[in-house]
């Protein structure tokens, strides 16, 4: 009745199954994991972004590099900001996806050493890519500032080219230690997004809080791959009993047509 399973067409539609099933769970597999990394990476921003602020001296240092539960976690610094040896970061966007600058401003803490304070977005609307903007100044004197604390930025992590020979005073990616060579002082590793005190006139345009993840999402594509693999040896088989019956039902017409035959003479 199923030898028709033997025949070209359906060895190979077997063969087809017999590789999707693995596959479809191996995805679902892969999407439980992405399910799992977005749900931590979810809870260590939301405990960083809820945790009570704490001297930027206690979390990072000269060298040091963010870890990842460090990231986002909300820091505070006391120094003056340093606006000649201020730089812009190219080619970033705001909420709006327009393309302007990072205004990245180095505060001078009272020991000498220097932490590294992205003040927020600018448009680039200067005559020209190469000149270099016009930038809000930063309150003069001492004060004090909040932000969130990020690691040393680089090209794999984030997937910018950073370009050399760039205009004076512009980068393409935030490095502690590139600006200590540049400053010639010990600059803490890291930077900060600054949140607070929020500037006058709403610019730099400060940087929104990272957002949530969509981890419910490879959640679902997880479940969705295990039904497509739960699937298809379900749908084999109804093929396979279709076929079945369509070849039972035309070999009973053949015979009833082979025995009405000498009848009809």
């Amino acid at each position: 009745m199923y030898r028709f399973l033997l025949t070209r067409q359906w060895v190979i539609l077997t063969l087809i199954s017999l590789l999707l099933i693995p596959t479809m769970i191996r995805l679902g597999i892969w999407q439980k994991h992405r399910y799992e990394e977005r749900s931590a990476r979810n809870q260590l921003v939301a405990e960083a972004l809820h945790a009570k602020p704490v001297p930027v001296e206690q979390v990072t240092g000269p060298g040091h590099a963010v870890t990842r539960k460090e990231r986002y976690h909300t820091v505070t610094a006391t120094g003056t900001f340093d606006t000649a040896d201020e730089v812009v970061v190219r080619r970033r966007t705001n909420d709006d996806d327009e393309v302007g600058y990072h205004v990245l401003t180095p505060l001078v803490l009272a020991d000498g050493r220097v932490l590294l304070v992205n003040r927020g977005w600018i448009p680039s609307d200067g005559p020209s890519q190469t000149a270099f903007p016009k930038i809000p100044a930063p309150p003069a004197g001492q004060v004090t500032v909040q932000g969130r604390l990020m690691p040393d930025e680089t090209t794999a992590a984030s997937g910018i080219k950073d370009i050399k020979g760039l205009p004076d005073r512009q980068i393409m990616l935030i490095n502690s230690a590139e600006q200590a060579r540049r400053l010639g002082k010990q600059v803490l590793g890291g930077y900060i997004q600054q949140t607070a005190p929020e500037p006058k006139g709403d610019t730099p345009e400060q940087i929104s809080d990272p957002g949530k993840e969509d981890a419910p999402l490879n959640y679902a594509y997880m479940i969705q791959w295990w039904l497509f693999a739960a699937g298809v040896p379900y749908g084999f088989f109804v093929l396979a009993r279709r076929e079945a019956r369509t070849r039972a039902e035309a070999a009973a017409e053949r015979e009833t047509a082979e025995e009405a035959e000498p009848a009809a003479v």
